[in-house]
């Protein structure tokens, strides 16, 4: 029997998380040396008391809360945001600019249903987040690869140079995942620039804003009075608030292309998840401190990688941000062969840079991906001793 299978999913690779968590099948840890797991970048602790509080308050009294909302989410959330975002990025957001979504990958997936189908094509810098060049293959959509520069931030000219009359978007991730670097605002005011010369949209996924390490706002876009022409942001409550299995994400754009992405969305999951965003506004209303802590700690956990790798002169520190440290291993062997060993030879489980780099580049083949969110300072200084003690 053949199985019918539509040939654009089925070139499309496996999801990479769920590939490495594969090879922790069958491997024994030992009792001195349980396993490390950095390979996943998000909370595994669940939200803090008063917000699991306020959730469960919500399923008992709230009726509401277990029917049908609106496809494009409840309004006093989409209010809340636009409110919040204004005052953040001293621009101006109207609430009918913001979509509330199942998490961010459904506003990447629902935006670029807007934007680009078979033949298309969308510039994205490399290393790149794995889940949206999944997305682009399964809809037979071309994906451009920008070589990122220095610090892992890519350069205009050559997304310049990438342009065709195919493309039809180029996306941006800062905070970066993989690779943790922070965009400089003129970056992104570049390309901005470039967008809006040659009449593309420009995605800028936000999801880890607020685990950045600088102060103020990260960039000026939202200052310009004409950003939704060309600006769609995305963004998840997935890490600020330990919402994961709530799924909530959100999207600022125009109110016309969010007209388009009701149809997505209406089709997809009718609505967001109505716990889900009860719990994301209570969060975005009563937690401010809680999330600075949060910041916090993960700002200590990433000066913790940096002084990390001075322990290991033969590793490059290629970035470092948000939850991510992005490196290269010394080691003659590809990255992918050396993160399965690490696995069983060292109890770490990290995803290799061949997940996020073009089939058959050299780079990923050095490159590691560490999320490091997840572990203490005691935990990352374990890693680090047996990163430093293994031998291939």
């Amino acid at each position: 029997m053949t199985l019918p299978l539509n040939p654009a999913m089925a070139a499309t690779e496996a999801p990479p998380v769920m590939e490495a968590r594969r090879w922790l099948q069958g491997v024994v840890f030992p009792a001195d040396r349980p396993l490390i797991n950095v390979s996943q970048a998000a909370p595994v602790d669940p939200p803090p008391l008063a917000l699991r509080q306020a959730i469960a308050d919500a399923a008992l009294t709230n009726d509401a809360a277990h029917l049908y909302g609106p496809v494009l989410g409840l309004p006093d959330l989409r209010a809340e945001v636009a409110a919040q975002w204004s005052a953040a990025y001293g621009g101006k957001i109207s609430a009918d600019q913001v979509a509330i979504t199942q998490g961010c990958n459904q506003a990447f997936t629902a935006v670029m249903s807007t934007l680009a189908g078979a033949g298309d094509e969308v510039i994205m810098p490399t290393p790149w987040y794995f889940n949206h060049k999944m997305w682009l293959d399964m809809q037979g959509v071309k994906t451009v690869p920008l070589p990122a520069g220095p610090g892992l931030v890519p350069l205009v000219s050559d997304a310049a140079a990438a342009i065709t009359e195919k493309t039809r978007a180029i996306v941006l991730v800062s905070p970066n995942n993989p690779g943790g670097a922070e965009y400089p605002a003129e970056t992104l005011t570049a390309f901005r620039d470039l967008c809006r010369a040659h009449d593309l949209a420009l995605i800028v996924d936000e999801t880890y804003r607020d685990f950045d390490s600088r102060t103020g706002r990260p960039h000026d876009l939202f200052m310009d009075e004409d950003w939704s022409d060309t600006l769609i942001q995305l963004y998840s409550f997935s890490k600020a608030y330990r919402l994961t299995g709530h799924r909530v994400g959100a999207m600022v754009a125009h109110p016309a292309r969010l007209a388009e992405v009701e149809k997505f969305l209406d089709t997809v999951a009718i609505c967001p998840s109505q716990l889900g965003q009860i719990a994301a506004l209570w969060g975005m209303r009563n937690l401010g401190q809680w999330v600075a802590a949060e910041r916090d700690e993960i700002l200590a956990r990433r000066a913790a990688m940096v002084a990390g790798f001075g322990q290991l002169p033969d590793w490059k520190l290629l970035g470092c941000g948000a939850y991510f440290a992005y490196v290269e291993h010394p080691f003659d062997m590809a990255s992918d062969a050396l993160c399965k060993q690490l696995v069983r030879d060292a109890s770490i489980l990290m995803l290799p840079g061949t997940m996020f780099q073009p089939e058959g580049s050299p780079e990923g083949r050095r490159q590691i991906r560490i999320a490091f969110a997840n572990v203490d300072a005691a935990g990352i200084a374990e890693m680090f001793a047996r990163l430093a003690a293994f031998r291939p």
